[in-house]
Order: C-alpha cells, then sequence, then structure tokens
C-alpha cells in the first residue's frame, strides 16, 4: 500500500500539519471520541498513571499543557506501515524555546486508526529523563 494511500500515514500527516500550525480544532477532529494517546508512553510527570488520555476531553487537556504552548518543528525521518491501520514513524520533534534555546526530542510514534481515518491510539516512544536533561542544561 502506498504510503500517501495509507490511513494511518495521512493521519500521522496531518497531525504534524496541524500541531505545528497551533491548530487544535483540527488537531483534536483527527482522533476518534474514545482515542488514547500515550506521549510518553508509560508513567510520567505528564501522564501519573501510565495510562494515557483517555477520551476526547483528557485528549484536549494534553493539547493545551502540553503542544499548545509549544512552538513545534516536527520532522518525521521514517515511516513504517504495519498492517492497514497502523502506522510507525521516527520523528524529532524541536521546541523552540526563544532566544535561541530549542529542545529535540526524538522519539517513535504509533498510530492506529479505525475504518474512517480517525486516530484511536497514539503511542510516542520517548525518554522523558533525556528531556528534563536538556531543559536542565538550559537554565
Amino acid at each position: 500500500m502506498a504510503e500517501q494511500e495509507h490511513l494511518a500515514v495521512a493521519a500521522n500527516m496531518k497531525s504534524i500539519e496541524y500541531a505545528m500550525a497551533g491548530d487544535k480544532a483540527a488537531w483534536l477532529a483527527l482522533y476518534a471520541d474514545d482515542a488514547v494517546v500515550c506521549d510518553p508512553v508509560g508513567v510520567s510527570p505528564m501522564d501519573p498513571t501510565g495510562q494515557g488520555h483517555r477520551g476526547k476531553a483528557a485528549i484536549e487537556q494534553f493539547w493545551d499543557t502540553v503542544i499548545g504552548p509549544a512552538t513545534l518543528h516536527i520532522t518525521p525521518q521514517r515511516r513504517w506501515i504495519s498492517g492497514a491501520h497502523t502506522c510507525c514513524v521516527h520523528q524529532v520533534a524541536r521546541n523552540d524555546l526563544g532566544d535561541g534555546k530549542f529542545t529535540d526530542c526524538d522519539m517513535l510514534a504509533v498510530y492506529t486508526v479505525n475504518e474512517e481515518g480517525l486516530i484511536t491510539a497514539m503511542s510516542a516512544h520517548w525518554d522523558f529523563d533525556a528531556m528534563m536533561a536538556q531543559l536542565s542544561a538550559l537554565a
């Protein structure tokens, strides 16, 4: 299946576009009502239970606290298609903190979509401690 025809790849491409543009409504519209976002996967201060942000209200809160305040430039490095509705993408998310300061987050993200192309699950695997070390070095 060609990458541009793959529903999960299309969802990933739109997610990146809308996150970088700061388009909250368009980004949220990519998600099914019962979707789960794990970013990062596992327990972190952003997700103390490690169970992910479940449902549109929780995903909207994730946007408001993580994506919305950031100035992101996300560069997909490589995508892998796995099945009809799953795509993995190696990408780097750069957050411009201003004054020439930035952080880079190297991640592997897995997007699962339903038959309509809505995201039902997004799991971003990245090192939270490494991100905190970057932020500490900038302080």
